[in-house]
């Protein structure tokens, strides 16, 4: 006889099974566009004169991917950027978005649809309830060459919404982190909540908003020395980002910001995890039952992350052992294998959602986490 659980067992791994098929026969197709002749981009077509495999014969699937070397960041630092379009999909109108780094060179790539596809499939994963289609939207994070600002709002108006957006120039604050200019740094905070809640007082009926964590919080205490809330200015959805967001911080918006869970409070708050070279990884629901514990899963088969060993960036640690994010992207747009993130966390199973490996605990990787300056986020 069969127990319920031996079944819920068995569909998991032919889920698990299936997920793995579809992302060996994805890493074959995107390997085959990047590194044919006619389709390929002048990066990866120069650079597969350097190696010492045929992309083309000897990748299969996803595991291959390891015979690649490790992706360099310094790669994407100056130009010209038209090198990294694919000439598969020439002509078509090409963005510029910046990536991490505040100093220097900025790291760049080039984006044509990825951004909208990544934040459509986000969109399927939120809960009309607190998410209402239809609802207008303000993004409250970084503004200029960054993904970020444009993804929001595309994902509000494939949601039938308005984006409301604010000035925010994320290299400022780091800079004034920097030099040490506190009292600089609190204005400029100030300035970006005053266009927030500017826009949120101005009749324009706002229900969502993407956040980071630190000015979520900053307009949380600007909103109550006004005299109201987060809950009574009509915001219902919240999705926010970064290394910031911890189970402490999530328990401390729940009780302390929002008044309480979803159910009670009527307002939902979803974490994720991304960045303009992998895209947009959900997490699992988080709970205070599983004290507000954060998951997240990448866009498998558009990206995969691994937790990996600190001394092996070829072996993936053991579930709930501690390694480096390790991230390969793989778009017609942009292919990306094995970069070794700045990031670090804890390796998660497979679950029903999300039939792959995941990733918990993220936190800035401890090799360099002292010169890591978080900014915004």
């Amino acid at each position: 006889m069969t127990n319920e659980s031996d079944t819920n067992s068995n569909d998991l791994s032919s889920t698990i099974s299936a997920a793995r098929d579809r992302l060996d026969a994805h890493a074959y197709d995107i390997v085959q566009w990047h590194f044919h002749e006619s389709t390929g981009c002048p990066f990866w077509l120069e650079k597969k004169r350097e190696l010492n495999f045929d992309p083309l014969k000897e990748v299969k699937g996803f595991e291959d991917i390891r015979k690649f070397p490790a992706f360099e960041d310094e790669w994407l630092r100056g130009g010209p950027v038209r090198r990294w379009v694919p000439q598969g999909l020439a002509g078509k109108p090409v963005y510029v978005f910046e990536t991490g780094g505040t100093t220097g060179i900025p790291k760049s790539r080039m984006v044509i649809d990825d951004f909208r596809t990544d934040y459509e499939l986000f969109s399927e994963t939120l809960p009309d309830q607190y998410f209402p289609k239809g609802a207008n939207w303000l993004m409250l994070g970084p503004s200029g060459p960054r993904r970020l600002r444009l993804a929001v709002e595309h994902l509000c108006q494939v949601r039938g919404g308005i984006c409301f957006c604010i000035d925010l120039d994320p290299r400022w604050v780091v800079k004034l982190i920097k030099k040490g200019w506190m009292e600089h740094l609190e204005a400029y905070k100030q300035h970006c909540i005053d266009q927030a809640i500017t826009v949120l007082t101005a009749g324009h009926d706002i229900k969502c908003m993407f956040a980071t964590p630190k000015l979520l919080d900053s307009l949380a205490l600007g909103l109550e020395e006004r005299g109201t809330s987060i809950r009574e200015i009509g915001i219902t959805g919240i999705f926010s980002g970064g290394t910031e967001f911890t189970p402490q911080w999530t328990r401390y918006c729940v009780e302390e910001l929002f008044g309480g869970p979803p159910e009670k409070s009527g307002v939902y708050m979803t974490p994720t995890y991304g960045n303009t070279l992998m895209g947009l990884a959900c997490s699992k629901p988080v709970t205070a039952a599983d004290n507000y514990k954060i998951s997240y899963y990448a866009p498998q088969p558009r990206a995969v992350t691994e937790v990996v060993g600190f001394d092996d960036a070829n072996a993936v640690v053991g579930y709930g052992e501690t390694g480096r994010v390790k991230l390969t992207t793989l778009t017609k747009e942009f292919f990306v294998p094995g970069f070794l993130e700045r990031d670090e966390g804890e390796r998660e199973a497979p679950c029903d959602l999300y039939p792959w490996d995941g990733v918990s605990g993220v936190r800035p990787f401890h090799g360099f986490a002292s010169q890591t300056t978080v900014g915004v986020y």
